[in-house]
């Protein structure tokens, strides 16, 4: 995510905190300290690190149920909003993704549990119930004010909206009764509704966290109707169905001056650079060998401008999965190779938007690739 940086790795995977959120921890620091001197700075600056350590957790909650189904997490991103944990993919099954979803709240259920149990073992049973309503207030416990705010955290993330646990435990829970793609469709359509009653609170009691929240879900929600309509559109096609299968490769001994004379030989955009063996080693762009022409000349490698290291794709992935990878890559194509690795066809967007139109124009047009 941009504007965010690395602060290290927690089981293979990245942590990373958006330069908002150290922004409002300087906001909270300040005006902490305005009303109530360094101690109440210091006091809520530990608070809301406490906090985000909970929701680290939470998010950690997903990654590791995630990982007991094979899918990876490269990163979690820390936001003033919350967590969000980069799956490469949710579970095909609605039982697994059932598991995923409620794995975060059950973390904060349990870290909330352990502080209640602190809170009576200490006789101060009272504390939980100052944390709700005084939640921002220094003198009430620190133990008391993180329990509460773990619960609230709780019932907030149990909310049916996208892209909150609420809302992949309502799409899970559909998919169960009705085909995936609909009961994405209702998901998303519902944490739209919860973004308008965000909203409306946020006004009402004049909190513009709760505003910015409904923003952010509202267009999430729309973000999950739109890849809703597209899964319907791409049921049953694979990557083969979609892949370019003719188009000019350039080998990795290649010199930048070479690679603009294949450039100017065809009308593509995007070249799979290729080892000895036919396997892709990387993804050069017309943009990006421009670039590096300008930069180091025609002499120089065609690895230098080498876009990525190599995704790629197998022949028989479903089609959305190769969308997802290029949406989540950031790629205007990615490679197809086959069980042995070599290239065998090139998925772009430009491609995958043309087979999308003819589906949404004739659902049942059956397509035949000619080579």
């Amino acid at each position: 995510m941009p504007w965010s940086l690395t602060v290290g790795r927690i089981a293979g995977t990245a942590v990373r905190i958006h330069v908002t959120f150290l922004l409002l921890l300087a906001w909270i620091g300040y005006a902490a300290w305005r009303s109530g001197g360094s101690d109440a700075a210091v006091s809520g600056v530990a608070f809301m690190v406490l906090l985000f350590a909970c929701v680290l957790a939470h998010e950690f909650g997903h990654i590791l149920m995630a990982r007991r189904f094979g899918i990876p997490t490269p990163e979690v991103t820390l936001l003033p909003i919350g967590g969000v944990a980069m799956l490469e993919r949710m579970p095909d099954k609605p039982r697994e993704q059932l598991l995923v979803a409620l794995a975060g709240p059950a973390v904060n259920v349990v870290i909330a549990a352990v502080l209640i149990l602190i809170l009576l073992a200490g006789s101060t049973t009272s504390e939980v119930a100052h944390g709700f309503s005084r939640v921002e207030d220094p003198s009430v416990s620190l133990l008391g004010r993180l329990a509460a705010a773990n619960i609230v955290l709780v019932l907030f993330n149990l909310a049916p909206a996208f892209p909150m646990d609420g809302g992949r435990i309502l799409n899970a829970l559909l998919a169960v009764r009705m085909d995936s793609g609909k009961a994405l469709l209702i998901a998303a359509r519902v944490g739209q509704a919860m973004a308008f009653v965000f909203g409306f609170l946020g006004l009402a009691v004049g909190n513009p966290l709760l505003m910015l929240v409904a923003v952010f879900v509202y267009v999430s929600a729309a973000a999950e109707a739109q890849a809703s309509s597209v899964e319907g559109l791409t049921t049953g096609l694979s990557v083969a169905d979609a892949m370019e299968t003719r188009f000019a490769v350039i080998p990795v001994e290649a010199t930048l001056g070479e690679a603009v004379n294949v450039l100017l030989a065809t009308p593509q955009y995007e070249f799979p650079v290729v080892d000895a063996f036919g396997k892709p080693v990387g993804l050069l762009t017309r943009d990006g060998l421009i670039v590096a022409l300008r930069a180091s000349g025609p002499d120089a490698s065609v690895t230098d401008a080498l876009l990525t290291a190599a995704p790629s794709v197998r022949l028989r992935d479903k089609l959305d999965f190769g969308i997802r990878e290029m949406n989540r890559l950031g790629a205007p194509a990615i490679s197809v190779v086959d069980g042995e690795g070599a290239l065998v066809g090139l998925l772009t967007m430009q491609n995958v938007g043309e087979m999308l139109m003819i589906r949404a124009a004739r659902p049942d047009w059956r397509f035949h690739r000619l080579n």
